[in-house]
């Protein structure tokens, strides 16, 4: 009986230690409150499995809007592949042709000497050119453009949004070209002063190889802007992303190529060419007095025509930002070396002609070249301060009478004013002026007159180009338009 109980003893504690051991069989509300643990476990794993799967589109979403951002150019300009080449070998060739093959001794005719040049051509004689080359030209140039660059860097000017880009940006622009050529004259005078007038001699003397120095540096800036679209997201043109190099080298395939803020388009199109342009001016006027101890007639009238030009556009700086050479054309060869060579070299004939070759208006010619100059000038003004204030303010008590009609794509067109006349009125007041700068040379040769016939296939080709856009952008609305303003650039006639 003793060993039975004492057995019994220990079944007992030993049932008691294992239920000490065991957890207690959960209740019913510790079971409530573990089914809800889990639902809402499951709940938080579902709303995170789902949200992964709403991240998938959208990370594939933002993808095809990168590749849309920048889309494949289809349609070609200039002749495509084969005209962007011509552009490109050609356009330099009749720069050196009208700098080298045109002085006094030898005359005026670039063809019939580049040709008899290229048919006595020898290598040694190329090589002698080479090795006679005068390196101070590109201290020259360069100068003007570091020193350009450096101005309008530092110094104070009024911060401006351009407009609205495809992808919804405003990038900011400084407007101080008229405080840079200030600060570049003074500087330069200071420079100069003491140093009598040697500069402008050899300017005179050197201007071929200035024009040099000026189509190898455009071909650098263009080649660095070109490699620059490939690296990072910039925004692209929609006309110089074919994927040729040939093509999108020469038409331009980033839209606003930036060094931080510097904007090298804004930059390019409006201060190292009319800069050096106005310095070329400058140096054959001096050049001529120093020759002939005054200034002829033709001479003073062609500077005092083409710095009110340069000038005007310096002031009306901001009245780039609009136009389609910053907000929708690439910066490309094209670009640079229509700013940074064609326009200081070819737009100073005049004054390089009638350095060679002392011509003295008579009174018809006098006449008739300040007719053109203030006829062109108060038309291209007028109508482009016209249509900048209505586009700015349309309730502005100076363009309030301006009749306009609405279109499908928001944007109203003038009908009215200035602006019933033509579709592009403004063209023919750069017509007129660029026939006043070559009147003053008279007719004893065709060389001056090459910047009246560039002007005119300029307006043509940028007036047709408007077309396209303006038919592209409103569709319908621009038959409507052309109905209304019936005429391009010249009234009754073109």
């Amino acid at each position: 009986m003793n060993g039975s109980s004492s057995s019994d003893l220990q079944d007992s504690s030993l049932q008691a230690n294992e239920q000490e051991t065991k957890a207690p069989p959960p209740n019913r509300a510790a079971r409530r409150l573990a089914q809800k643990k889990e639902l809402k476990e499951k709940k938080m794993a579902k709303n995170t499995k789902s949200t992964t799967s709403r991240l998938k589109p959208r990370h594939k979403s933002s993808k095809i809007t990168t590749q849309t951002r920048n889309p494949k150019t289809n349609n070609y300009e200039f002749g495509g592949v084969i005209g962007a080449t011509a552009i490109m070998l050609f356009l330099p060739l009749l720069v050196i042709l009208l700098s080298y093959a045109c002085d006094r001794e030898g005359g005026y005719s670039p063809f019939l000497r580049g040709y008899q040049a290229l048919k006595a051509f020898e290598l040694s004689h190329g090589l002698e050119q080479i090795k006679n080359w005068n390196y101070g030209s590109a201290l020259w140039y360069l100068g003007i453009v570091c020193q350009l660059a450096i101005f309008s860097t530092v110094t104070p000017g009024e911060e401006v949004e351009g407009t609205l880009l495809r992808d919804g940006s405003r990038l900011k622009y400084k407007l101080n070209a008229l405080a840079t050529l200030q600060s570049f004259i003074l500087l330069t005078v200071m420079a100069l002063r003491g140093q009598g007038w040697t500069i402008f001699s050899w300017t005179r003397t050197h201007v071929g190889d200035i024009a040099l120095v000026s189509i190898v540096f455009s071909f650098i800036v263009s080649l660095v802007v070109y490699i620059k679209s490939f690296f990072g997201e910039p925004l692209l043109s929609l006309g110089g992303n074919t994927g040729n190099p040939i093509y999108d080298f020469v038409v331009g395939r980033e839209l606003n190529p930036r060094i931080g803020s510097f904007d090298s388009k804004f930059f390019t199109k409006l201060r190292p060419g009319l800069v050096m342009w106005l310095c070329l001016n400058s140096c054959f006027a001096v050049c001529q007095w120093l020759e002939l101890g005054r200034v002829t007639y033709s001479m003073i009238l062609v500077n005092i025509f083409q710095a009110w030009y340069i000038l005007d556009a310096l002031i009306h700086e901001s009245s780039l930002l609009t136009t389609m050479d910053i907000t929708t054309d690439g910066f490309g060869f094209l670009q640079v070396f229509g700013n940074m060579c064609w326009i200081p070299m070819i737009s100073s004939l005049q004054t390089r002609y009638l350095l060679d070759h002392h011509v003295d208006l008579n009174v018809i010619f006098l006449v008739c070249s300040v007719v053109f100059q203030f006829l062109g000038y108060y038309i291209s003004r007028s109508a482009t301060s016209e249509r900048d204030a209505f586009y700015k303010n349309p309730k502005d008590p100076k363009v309030s009478y301006l009749k306009s009609m609405d279109t499908r794509a928001g944007k109203k067109l003038i009908i009215s004013g200035w602006w019933s006349k033509a579709r592009h009125i403004n063209y023919l007041g750069e017509l007129l002026m660029s026939v006043a700068w070559c009147l003053p040379c008279g007719f004893a040769s065709v060389v001056p007159y090459y910047y009246c016939v560039y002007v005119i296939i300029s307006v043509i080709y940028r007036e047709r180009r408007d077309e396209r856009e303006g038919r592209q952008k409103y569709g319908n609305d621009w038959d409507r338009y052309c109905s209304i303003v019936k005429y391009r650039i010249i009234p009754g006639i073109y």
